[in-house]
């Protein structure tokens, strides 16, 4: 059996459409459908239901789908120790990352990387939704929350911390509140800028300093959005208060475009600790170019205080 069809066949089990397929692969979408269907003819199986907008894979194609993509993982690898890029890393790296992060923090890291190992070809693609990098055929998938699915590996890529903020402009127009605010639950009287995701409204939780117990504040405000540069945007152009991570907002802190507020208050928007982590198959990191990756990716961010917490010291 060739391996074309296969490769085909895990596209677009992937991807659920011929023509994304196609454009994954660089073919005409005639040919995706020659290759499942001389597929489907030698297993004597059907593969894919066909729908008018996508196809999903049947129960033997699923397990099928399982079997397939970890035999040409472990002949991919094999290649690539063959070729010799256990001393020289090469080949195509395949990265999925939450899209604001992506935008903000992956351009140079990826630019610095591929300086120094010119012969990794890497493919970026944002999404805020749930990647499994096993299903999606990643080989590292970064995400920020808690780490729910303890069969993956992963690396600590830097702590969760957050900011409530706003702009001067705000401040001004509600100088008498803030002069007196030292308490999360006085929000409720101010104009908060809420993420609003898949789940709902995002909680706003507050710690103080030095306690255990955590306050949850359910915040209102005159505008919500499921993302989080329009928020950011508002909060720069004066219209209210915002609650999110460090990393997103560490340039407008540094430069005094936003003005952090409640300093001895830990806020988050879950009761539990949350991280940003890189995700990989087991397998993958057998492969040099992500262990390569990986270790550069450390080094970048520095996991222990990461340089955008760096910046903000280093400007006050």
């Amino acid at each position: 059996m060739s391996i074309k069809p296969l490769r085909v066949f895990l596209s677009v089990a992937k991807t659920g459409s011929f023509i994304a397929a196609a454009k994954e692969l660089e073919l005409p979408p005639s040919s995706i459908s020659r290759y499942i269907a001389s597929l489907e003819e030698e297993l004597g199986q059907r593969l894919f239901y066909r729908h008018t907008r996508a196809v999903k894979l049947t129960e033997v194609g699923r397990y099928y789908f399982a079997e397939v993509r970890e035999a040409l993982t472990s002949l991919d690898l094999a290649t690539e120790h063959a070729k010799g890029s256990l001393l020289v890393p090469q080949g195509n790296l395949n990265i999925n990352a939450p899209v604001s992060f992506g935008r903000l923090h992956l351009s140079k890291l990826i630019g610095q990387f591929q300086q120094h190992y010119p012969d990794i070809n890497v493919e970026l693609m944002l999404t805020d939704a749930y990647v499994d990098p096993v299903a999606n055929g990643s080989d590292i998938v970064i995400r920020i929350g808690g780490l729910e699915d303890s069969s993956l590996n992963y690396q600590p890529i830097a702590d969760e911390q957050f900011v409530l903020c706003a702009a001067p402009s705000y401040l001004k127009t509600i100088e008498e509140q803030t002069n007196k605010l030292s308490h999360p639950k006085q929000l409720l009287d101010l104009n908060c800028l809420v993420y609003k995701g898949n789940n709902g409204r995002r909680h706003w939780f507050f710690r103080q300093e030095g306690k255990a117990t955590v306050e949850y504040i359910e915040v209102t405000g005159n505008l919500c959005s499921n993302n989080a540069d329009i928020l950011v945007q508002a909060a720069l152009a004066g219209q209210g208060i915002i609650l999110f991570p460090r990393w997103l907002v560490f340039q407008h802190l540094a430069t005094g475009e936003l003005v952090s507020l409640l300093e001895n208050w830990e806020g988050a928007e879950k009761d539990t600790p949350q991280s940003i982590y890189a995700l990989y198959p087991g397998n993958r990191m057998k492969s040099s170019k992500v262990r390569y990756f990986l270790d550069f990716m450390a080094a970048f961010f520095g996991h222990s205080q990461p340089y955008w917490d760096k910046r903000l010291i280093e400007n006050t």
